[in-house]
């Protein structure tokens, strides 16, 4: 404790932060390290894993989904989402849903708006008239709503089962905050035994990769097109994502960039469908030498709330998997340039990849709403609910977490359950009817 108050000391004195993340010599080339520079100077870790096997051909063409959806977002805030095409069931049985049903019509609030009065009547009702005069008053009248936006969807998406010894499926790992890519360490020795090719990069300023000296270089744009060059590089045809924290966001963005090169998604302990935007009340809005005394405490905080034990284990675990290991000149430029904010409520509706949502029921940094809210505004979206995980499930829970995104990476859709006897004219009727039942539900903050 003493030692870091110091080196704050003179972190302040000097001007330079202490303990700067700088590219390691990998001492096991063998183990797939590799070391790619996505722009002049800028140079991420990547762990790229390719297991020898032999190559099986891909027989199942898997099954062909209708992605039909009609996106609205009204002047006062109201978004509604009306489906009309094919609706997917999970077979996936390790780990207890998250008590949602599909539905043909969602009805929200924007998170935007759920601060703002309401609009006043332009026009006032007029008063009544006296007592004598009173007349039966006529039916109401809806006011018909005006649109500020509609996005209209209707396109098919074959999904298909992705096996280990399929040459065209390729697994990226994508840490958030604090993380590296040591993290994954379960899920990349567990994955890359059963023969699929992974890649995991560690973020600018994290584990392994460069940190440069200048806040606008850990800005979400900057972090996003340093994965866009990690994913071009390494993409496959079928390209499965899996994303922690903040690196739910990269896979977000990844998804609906290219939508016809990702084959699924996984979101663990992601939060909200909301965009991003720094908090100005927030701690990590000190200056860096303040941090830096500031970082013993700093890190129990996050072993207190990252995991739901607070043993020698968990201890371990976060002294193996460099979480939370960063300088705070880092730390401070990550949380403060969180900033994103077409990645809204409509930017996640648009996408139509199926999507596996990991929630730890006692994570602390994200709260089940969340989560819930996210799986609602989604196409195809399943809800995992892991009892006894915290917000670092897949390092507390790795047997469990390696299982579930293993069954959801063979999961192929039924398409036998399907409502086929229904025509297009009588789902409109049936969701025309059930918009008038709907009430809007309040958004969380993320």
């Amino acid at each position: 404790m003493l030692t870091s108050i110091a080196e704050g000391i003179l972190c302040c004195l000097t001007g330079k932060a202490a303990s700067l993340v700088l590219p390691l010599e990998s001492s096991e080339p063998s183990d797939g390290f590799e070391f790619v520079e996505v722009k002049p100077g800028r140079v991420l870790r990547v762990r790229h894993i390719i297991p020898e096997r032999q190559p099986e051909v891909t027989e199942d063409v898997g099954s062909s989904v209708h992605c039909k959806r009609k996106i609205t977002v009204y002047r006062n805030g109201q978004l509604v989402i009306k489906n009309f095409g094919d609706v997917l069931y999970s077979e996936i049985l390790q780990c207890q849903d998250g008590d949602l049903e599909p539905c043909s019509t969602v009805e929200v609030e924007l998170a935007d708006y759920k601060e703002m009065p309401p609009c006043p009547e332009p026009n006032p009702p007029p008063e009544p008239p006296p007592l004598g005069e009173q007349k039966p008053a006529p039916p109401p009248r809806r006011r018909r709503r005006k649109p500020k936006r509609t996005v209209l969807i209707n396109s098919r998406r074959v999904i298909s089962s992705c096996k280990g010894t399929h040459p065209d499926v390729a697994l990226f790992f994508v840490h958030g905050v604090g993380g590296s890519l040591d993290i994954w360490g379960s899920q990349l020795d567990f994955f890359s035994r059963l023969g699929y090719e992974v890649i995991a990069p560690d973020l600018a300023g994290h584990g392994a990769s460069t940190a440069p000296q200048i806040a606008a270089a850990y800005t979400f744009y900057a972090l996003a097109e340093d994965l866009r060059a990690i994913f071009k590089r390494y993409a496959r045809k079928r390209n499965i994502l899996i994303g922690h924290s903040y690196g739910v966001s990269f896979c977000t963005f990844l998804a609906h960039e290219y939508p016809d090169l990702v084959h699924k998604v996984v979101m663990i302990n992601g939060g909200g469908p909301t965009a991003l935007e720094p908090s100005l009340c927030s701690i990590f809005q000190l200056p860096s030498c303040v941090l830096h005394c500031l970082s013993p405490c700093l890190a129990w905080s996050f072993l207190k709330a990252g995991f739901a034990r607070q043993g020698a284990k968990e201890k371990q675990l976060l002294k193996q998997g460099n979480a939370f290991n960063v300088s705070p000149f880092v730390l401070r430029a990550m949380m403060s340039g969180q900033y994103w904010p077409e990645g809204d409520e409509v930017y996640h509706a648009e996408l139509t990849v199926p999507i596996l949502l990991v929630h730890g029921m006692c994570d602390k940094f994200v709260p089940m709403d969340e989560d819930q809210r996210m799986a609602e505004i989604l196409l195809f979206a399943f809800l995992k609910v892991i009892e006894e995980g915290s917000h670092m499930v897949m390092m507390e829970c790795p047997d469990t977490v390696n299982t579930l995104l293993h069954e959801f990476f063979l999961w192929e859709p039924d398409m036998s359950r399907k409502h086929g006897s229904k025509t297009d004219t009588e789902k409109t009727a049936a969701l025309s009817d059930s918009v008038q039942a709907l009430k809007a539900n309040k958004p969380m903050d993320k």
